[in-house]
């Protein structure tokens, strides 16, 4: 056993150049980002002041600060969750059947696939989902009207051109899709071959292989990749704004003319036009995104670390 001199002397190697360069620029990027965050949230509060302490009759629409970002707040809210909710599922599926079910050609085909729909950008799934989307929408939404017009999302009276929430659910869903693939499909590739080998050989099938030992140790990253899109469906800007028929309020129809908008839509349609204290109305609107996508992070984190005492990893 080596003396405690000689473990003094290993643990007083000076590390060679290369290591101090990469260890200085980590610690170096890491409180960057901090305080690049801190730069941004400091902006975003000195910006947003005059409209936090302005009257109610100085904020547009005159009904005070608090019932002008309720609506964008809510509509941002419940596209990106219901978004999240369809593609979530969605996404596990397809990394499964891409990682353990398709043949090997159709496996990279698809994978392919995925990462080119990744980098198609927003504008184009606006315009997709306002051409050809919205319009395929009219007569579906209007059985749902008819048939299920009792649930409060389907009660109708269904909109015209297709311009719904519903319709900006469905392009926010296919947005965020590629990107909660991807990463849940790599994780299911790191899951270790052997707990693989283990449950077959122990007379389990291929489903029961992938629910006892492939999902357990990908469950984190699950997780993270769902938190990852649902931050991308909050801050989606212009597909929303191409596809959407603001009309303002609150309300749970999915497919009726009455829509609430999204604040990062909002910003980008009202911004040019506005002046005074309709500019920092807008950035305190985007303070409380800001806020929402900083709780939403910090709660996945939160969650993932929790998980990680039950994954199959440990």
């Amino acid at each position: 056993m080596p003396s405690t001199a000689d473990r003094s002397r290993a643990r007083r190697v000076p590390q060679r150049p290369g290591d101090r360069l990469f260890a200085g620029a980590s610690t170096g990027a890491g409180v960057l980002i901090l305080v690049v965050l801190a730069g941004v949230a400091a902006f975003l509060v000195v910006e947003a002041w005059p409209a936090l302490v302005a009257p109610a009759e100085d904020i547009p629409d005159g009904e005070g600060l608090a019932l002008y970002i309720w609506p964008l707040l809510f509509g941002t809210v419940l596209s990106a969750v219901f978004a999240l909710l369809i593609a979530a599922p969605l996404a596990v599926a397809i990394a499964l059947f891409v990682t353990y079910y398709a043949p090997r050609r159709i496996a990279q085909i698809l994978g392919y696939v995925i990462d080119l729909l990744a980098a198609v950008p927003s504008i184009v799934y606006g315009l997709w989902g306002f051409n050809q989307l919205a319009p395929l929408t009219v007569e579906p939404t209007g059985w749902l009207a008819d048939n299920l017009g009792f649930l409060p999302f389907f009660e109708g009276p269904p909109s015209a051109t297709g311009r719904t929430m519903l319709v900006a659910i469905m392009v926010l869903a296919v947005m965020i899709l590629p990107i909660i693939t991807a990463v849940v499909r790599e994780a299911f590739r790191q899951t270790p071959r052997l707990h693989e080998e283990a449950s077959l050989a122990l007379g389990a099938t291929r489903w029961e292989m992938i629910r006892m030992a492939v999902l357990p140790f990908g469950r984190s990253s699950i997780i993270g990749a769902s938190m990852l899109g649902l931050g991308r469906a909050l801050g989606e800007t212009m597909a929303v704004a191409i596809v959407l028929s603001v009309s303002g309020g609150v309300t749970f129809n999915l497919i009726g003319t009455g829509n609430p908008g999204t604040i990062a839509a909002n910003i980008a349609l009202q911004f040019p036009e506005s002046t005074g204290i309709a500019v920092n109305t807008l950035i305190a609107s985007g303070l409380v995104l800001f806020a929402l996508t900083l709780v939403v992070n910090m709660i996945a984190r939160a969650v993932i670390e929790r998980r990680k005492e039950f994954s199959g990893a440990n």
